[in-house]
């Protein structure tokens, strides 16, 4: 039997989210594989799996916060607002007079804080049942709502001046459902030379860092977080006696303990370390939201 548990992974470029997936079902030999928010084929970097039992707690992964360090290039835009689509636009020698240093730090600096961004045509956002970028291949112009966002940290690493174009090495902490190519989307059209994404990776998701990933290579036997160890990075825990353990597991509640959950939801833990599931408030009393399938531990 395949033991559940959380899996990251350093996914390489030219790769599917799903392209993981189906090898994690192949390496672990399971089909019940999901992950916690896709990585464009170009993007490399931290993808977040779920194996078995452990893929009901990627509902409490895929809206962590996320890290990424990317490379805008400034001077051209493209179709998908990165270097996978078709060059657009390339800003006229005239208007680089205004892109000093100063112009781009001060643009960047919009681009901060709570800002309302439109994600970019060619995205996953469904539209009426379809995928974005599949109505963008079959000829449809798509233009999405714009979505708040949160971008806490947009720092500039490196600059790089070429010929007809600047490449910025930037950093960026944001909420999730951020769009980075729409962040160099923006920023370029700011500046008004255009921009767009020439490298992207994923460096952090909520808790869990790419450097405790593995190769795509190494997925044969690789480590997992139990599905405990996994839901305490992410929520609160509660410890749960072997009696509440049982209740909570045959959906009885246990009343008159909201009281012991300071936030809205928590992962209840049983004497031997096994993750019971998550539990809310339901009045007074604490009800399970998700259990975890009896018997994986």
């Amino acid at each position: 039997m395949v033991s559940p548990g959380i899996l990251l992974v350093d996914k390489p470029a030219g790769l599917t989210s799903h392209d993981v997936v189906a090898r994690t079902r192949r390496a672990f030999g399971t089909r019940k594989v999901g992950h916690a928010g896709t990585l464009d084929p170009m993007a490399t970097g931290l993808l977040v799996i779920g194996i078995e039992g452990a893929t009901r707690l990627l509902t409490y992964i895929v809206g962590a916060d996320k890290t990424y360090r990317a490379t805008i290039r400034l001077g051209q835009t493209t179709g998908t607002d990165d270097a996978e689509g078709e060059i657009l636009t390339t800003a006229a020698p005239e208007a680089w007079a205004s892109v000093t240093d100063d112009a781009v730090t001060a643009g960047i600096a919009s681009l901060t804080g709570a800002i309302s961004q439109v994600p970019s045509a060619v995205s996953a956002i469904k539209v009426d049942g379809r995928r974005a970028y599949d109505r963008v291949r079959a000829g449809e112009e798509v233009v999405l709502a714009a979505r708040d966002v949160v971008i806490s940290r947009f720092d500039l690493l490196e600059s790089r001046r070429g010929d007809g174009h600047l490449d910025l090495d930037v950093i960026v902490d944001c909420s999730s459902g951020t769009y980075i190519r729409s962040l160099a989307r923006d920023l370029g059209a700011d500046l008004g030379v255009g921009g767009h994404l020439t490298a992207l990776r994923r460096t952090r998701v909520g808790p869990f860092e790419v450097t405790d990933a593995v190769a795509i290579d190494a997925l044969e036997g690789a480590p997992t977080l139990t599905p405990a160890e996994a839901a305490s990075r992410i929520l609160p825990v509660l410890e749960m006696s072997a009696d509440d353990a049982r209740d909570l597991r045959h959906g009885k509640r246990l009343a008159g303990r909201a009281e012991e959950l300071e936030g809205r939801i928590a992962a209840a833990i049983d004497p031997d370390g096994v993750l019971i599931g998550i539990v809310e408030k339901r009045g007074a009393d604490l009800k399970s939201a998700m259990n975890m399938p009896e018997g994986e531990r």
